[in-house]
């Protein structure tokens, strides 16, 4: 067969839309369709699934956002394991020295203040012992040394001052915390980090300051029944915690902190119920006034010892080197007592 001559033959169909129209314009082409169609027109860009990078994992795909941000969550942390022997051997440091601040405290009166300033004298040593080696700030030695000092300058103030009153304290505490920043900027190699230890630096100062306060308030009428109350209650609150911490731990407070909340609220329940009893057989304090100091106290000191775990997890958590296990461990006491005291001194202001 011979191909056909007609004008029809070999014309392309699509052209008649490109035609004009009766208006004189010409009609646009019809889109062409099939998969013989090579069409050059860009296209959107399908987005597949996004490979996992960044995480230590190469092997697998994850289909979105949402996954990626739900694996971290995902992840459990395992809880520090509490250690009963531990708590244990802390609920009786923290026994011992309450039966140690209140039966000084029994010294404390108009003519005898220098048994009572020397007992508060060896907590405060204690006291710098175990928070600058828990700590750690630069200048270690300075801090210790201006603290020490500190203590005794407050000692000797709370002893020796006409009026029995907090202002003394107050500006040995300021003095102290100035003389501990001065002498770490004389250090040329804590120079860079003198901006972390000021909170460590404040800590410690007013630690050992808030010791004196109890010499002070054996001077004021009552004060001696109101450290008394006070510290047997924050000494109870403290021990009971820790031994409740030994058996039930539970429930837990943090992964990281091995405390529980059971014994925070057993501890401060004794203590309020200890300082009750002991109110019903003072003179100056009611089974309810009693109550309402232990209270405000037992719950100043096991909050403080609480805070103290915290801290320490934290420190931890953030890669420092694990200190001297016996002060880690002391620090916690030797706070709640140091928190506890001003409390009382308060409490006893208010209400007697």
């Amino acid at each position: 067969m011979y191909p056909s001559t007609s004008p029809e033959a070999g014309r392309d169909p699509w052209a008649d839309d490109a035609r004009p129209g009766p208006s004189g314009r010409a009609h646009p082409p019809a889109p062409r369709t099939g998969p013989d169609v090579d069409d050059d027109r860009p296209r959107p860009r399908r987005r597949g699934p996004r490979r996992l990078r960044g995480r230590g994992d190469d092997s697998g795909w994850r289909p979105d956002d949402e996954s990626l941000d739900g694996a971290d969550d995902e992840e459990e942390i395992e809880p520090v394991e509490v250690r009963r022997p531990l708590s244990l051997t802390v609920a009786g440091f923290a026994a011992l020295l309450g039966v140690g601040l209140v039966l000084g405290a029994q010294t404390a009166g108009p003519g005898h203040r220098l048994p009572f300033a020397f007992v508060i004298f060896g907590v405060q040593l204690l006291f710098v012992l175990a928070w600058t080696m828990a700590i750690r700030p630069p200048a270690l030695l300075v801090v210790a040394g201006v603290s020490a000092v500190v203590a005794a300058a407050a000692d000797t103030a709370a002893v020796q001052s006409d009026v029995a009153g907090l202002a003394p304290l107050g500006y040995l505490a300021a003095g102290g915390f100035l003389l501990g920043v001065l002498g770490q900027l004389f250090r040329r190699v804590d120079r860079v980090r003198v901006t972390d230890s000021l909170g460590s630096t404040l800590l410690i100062v007013v630690g050992v300051v808030s010791f004196g306060t109890l010499i002070v308030l054996g001077r004021v009428p009552a004060g001696t029944q109101a450290i008394t109350i006070c510290l047997t209650a924050a000494g109870v609150a403290l021990t009971v915690a820790r031994l409740t911490d030994a058996v039930l731990p539970w429930p837990r407070l943090a992964p990281q902190v091995p405390r529980g909340a059971a014994g925070v609220v057993v501890g401060a329940m004794v203590g309020t119920l200890a300082s009750a009893v002991l109110g019903s057989y003072l003179v100056s304090f009611t089974p309810t006034s009693g109550a309402l100091v232990g209270l405000v106290t037992a719950a100043t000191a096991v909050l403080a010892d609480l805070a103290v775990g915290y801290a320490e997890a934290g420190r931890l958590m953030a890669g420092e080197p694990p200190t001297m296990w016996i002060a880690r461990h002391m620090q916690g006491p030797l706070g709640g007592f140091a928190l506890a005291a001003p409390a009382a001194y308060a409490m006893c202001v208010l209400f007697l």
